[in-house]
This record gives C-alpha cells, structure tokens and sequence, in this order.
C-alpha cells in the first residue's frame, strides 16, 4: 500500500511539473494539393521547390532527381515504345550513370514511362549513395543495367531493371521484393517522391512518381504525378481522375544502401493486390 501511495505521489508531481502526458495519433494524412502547388507548365524545374514541404527523407532525393532528370529535356524529349522497331525502344533517352558507371547507351532521345521512373530511382540513388559507391560489385552494377552489354535490349523480368520494367506492379516487385530498398505504401500515406504504378480500367499500365492527391474544379478526385507519356511528349506532369484507374501500388524508397547485397537471383511473386485511394 505504501508503494501505491508513493507512485501515485510521484505521479501527481509528474503531472503538476511535466503536464499530461501526449498521446501519440497516427500520422496518417491525405495529401491533398491546393492549386498553388501545381506548376503552370507541363515540363518544369520545380518538383523539389512546389512538393518537398509534403514529403521527407529519401522522397526528397527522388524530387531533386526527377528535377535532374526532366533538365535533359525540357520539351518533353519525346515519347516512344516499338520493341520491334529499328533501332529499338530507350527506355531513357541519355547516357544514364550509377556512382560514373554506364547503364545505357541509347539508340533513341525519347523515353517511356517505366524508363523514366527507373531513371529517377538511379539518379536519386546516385545522390544518396555516391560516398560509398565503391561498395557496389560488379555483379549488381551488372544488374542495375538498362541494356545488355552487346547494346541490345534487356528483356522483362531480367534483373533489376527487367522487374522494374515488367507488366504489373513492377516497382513493387523491384524496390521491395527483389531488392529490399523500399516498402508498400498506403494511398493514405503517400508522400510525393513515392513511387507508383497504376492499373487503368482500359486493361494497360503505367509507371509514375507520385506527386499529391488533387481535386479539380469540377469536383473530381485526381492523382498528380510525372512521368514519361504521349500526353506530354515525354517527361512531364500529368493529372488523371481516379475514375480512369483500377487500381495501384505504391512504394517507397527506404533502405537503399540495400543496393550493395540485395540477392541477385532473388524471385518475385507476381500475385499482388493493388490498392484504390478513398479520400
């Protein structure tokens, strides 16, 4: 009894000093963007400066990269998919670079949307990890390529850059089940810099880095996000109602000194359920 009494003393004490304390509520919250934070042009430098006050961490790096990457072509660059054409698809359309190591020679200037989100993920890596860059071995250099060494194109499910490029959820199969760089999101907790793919209800995909959530003036809920697409001639930022889309995955960049001993045999599973926002 006296110890009862004794803690309890305590505890007001505690309480007259200190105050109650704080309860800790989820940090769940819907991105919503307001008119303002929606760049005026299509192709722009302003991914870090309009959406890095909604996001953190490594989100950032990936703004700065899709910033660094949009640079190289402000007209958008160009949008081309022709696996059979000659010379074939680039899925980017430069000389990408991991920590000065060629990923890509390309044939063409234009890109697609799979290219682009993938390009950003380099070049955020590259941001992130470049003091450290002789830790990567050859055989993951060798797996973050875009081409096979002879020029000709990496077919789907090679790879790093083949699962990121296959048809479904594709950065879901990469970033956190074959590398374990990164996690699955909720749409309530998506954070621009976040990767997306999305299902469309026409029966194709596409490939995107997750910018906010928006309404439009008519009323509509719509998801903001960049990537490479016909609409706007490659790199550039799009707003699409969600009565468009099926459904989508959404990951984030958080290990990615993962890089270094992810499993380069490792298998996917394929069987993922996608998710649909409801804000």
């Amino acid at each position: 009894m006296k110890s009862y009494k004794t803690n309890l003393i305590v505890l007001i004490f505690a309480i007259i000093f200190f105050g109650l304390p704080q309860i800790t509520k989820s940090q769940s919250k819907w991105v919503i963007l307001k008119p303002g934070d929606i760049s005026a042009k299509t192709q722009n430098l302003d991914h870090y400066k309009n959406y890095s006050k909604y996001s953190r961490s490594y989100n950032l790096d990936v703004l700065r990269a899709i910033d660094t990457v949009q640079s190289h072509a402000m007209d958008g660059g160009g949008y081309f998919i022709g696996i059979d054409s000659t010379p074939t698809e680039s899925p980017i359309g430069y000389d990408l670079k991991l920590f000065g190591n060629s990923l890509i020679k390309p044939t063409r200037s234009s890109s697609y949307c799979s290219g682009s989100t993938y390009t950003v993920l380099i070049t955020a890596l590259d941001f992130i990890l470049s003091n450290h860059a002789n830790r990567l071995s050859k055989g993951r250099l060798e797996a973050m390529r875009m081409q096979e060494p002879n020029g000709g194109r990496r077919n789907d499910w090679i790879k790093y850059w083949g699962i990121w490029n296959a048809d479904g959820f594709g950065s879901e199969y990469a970033l956190v089940q074959y590398s374990n760089m990164g996690k699955v999101v909720k749409p309530i907790d998506a954070i621009p810099g976040d990767f997306m793919n999305i299902s469309w209800k026409s029966g194709i995909g596409h490939s995107v880095i997750f910018l906010g959530w928006y309404i439009d003036k008519n009323g509509d809920k719509c998801v903001t996000y960049w990537s490479s697409q016909k609409g706007t001639n490659g790199f550039g930022d799009q707003i699409v109602s969600l009565k468009k889309i099926k459904s989508l995955k959404i990951v984030r960049l958080t290990k990615p000194q993962n890089i270094f001993k992810f499993n380069i045999s490792q298998k996917v599973n394929t069987n993922v359920a996608g998710d649909m926002p409801t804000f």
